[in-house]
């Protein structure tokens, strides 16, 4: 595909992805009508998850799926996984399941797709800040007490290559804390389909799967660098799983971007 063509198909991917999330926000709003009866707000959220799988189905370039059969998770679980690139909030909304999802607070100041992710349940959390931090811990903490899975990035941000990034506390403490199993998850081939700081879509295979939940029974917060270990684990295990499926084996950590700028 030449650079004209891929500029004109990501045009129209993106005035698709927004005419989407525009028709699913105004059959969303009216349904804040169910919060008095759905303190778990799973109307509103199963509803944001449609408009992201929605989307990513009619996307040209990319072909998203789960890969085997996930049990749903517990009430009281802190779902991880990895992280390649803003793709990855679309793939995993294809899991037949509702989860509030931890976000950066700038997500939520995006018109439409932030209003949405406000009446779905989702957390705000603005990077750096103590406090804001600890707020986006109690929100989560109050999510799991009203038995609903909370979805949490623990590398912060989205690994520019291959390699994961060191994975960050807060979703580790939050569980141990609250009782809570960590489920892992692994995405695979997201990183070509929307690469980092590039407006053009690649052509992508991407799949999830998801793992074994780890039990925090008799942990105590000495023990979040053994359950950040185990659950990264697993991860890269899941992950050497898909990856022969979704094409990225054979592509050199960093190269992604230079791939898909030329496709």
């Amino acid at each position: 595909m030449n650079n004209v063509n891929n500029a004109l198909l990501s045009m129209y991917a993106w005035a698709e992805t927004g005419l989407v999330a525009l028709t699913g926000f105004c059959i969303q709003a009216p349904l804040v009508v169910t919060w008095p009866f759905d303190r778990r707000k799973v109307v509103t959220g199963r509803l944001f998850r449609l408009i992201g799988a929605t989307a990513a189905r009619l996307n040209p370039f990319w072909k998203f799926a789960v890969h085997g059969n996930p049990v749903p998770p517990g009430p009281r679980t802190v779902v991880v996984s990895n992280h390649e690139s803003n793709a990855d909030c679309f793939l995993i909304s294809y899991l037949p399941w509702e989860m509030k999802w931890l976000g950066k607070d700038s997500l939520f100041k995006i018109p439409v797709v932030g209003w949405s992710m406000w009446l779905a349940g989702d957390i705000p959390v603005r990077r750096g800040e103590k406090d804001s931090a600890q707020q986006a811990m109690a929100q989560c903490a109050r999510w799991l007490d009203k038995g609903m899975p909370i979805m949490i990035f623990p590398e912060g941000t989205r690994s520019k290559t291959d390699e994961l990034l060191p994975f960050k506390d807060g979703a580790f403490r939050l569980a141990i804390e609250t009782g809570a199993d960590v489920l892992p998850m692994a995405v695979s081939g997201t990183r070509r389909a929307l690469p980092k700081h590039s407006w053009r879509f690649a052509t992508s295979r991407g799949l999830v799967t998801v793992g074994t939940p780890i039990s925090t029974k008799g942990m105590t917060l000495e023990d979040v660098g053994r359950l950040k270990d185990m659950a990264r684990e697993q991860i890269l295990a899941l992950r050497a799983t898909l990856k022969p499926l979704t094409g990225v084996e054979d592509t050199p950590p960093g190269d992604e971007a230079s791939a898909a700028s030329s496709s």
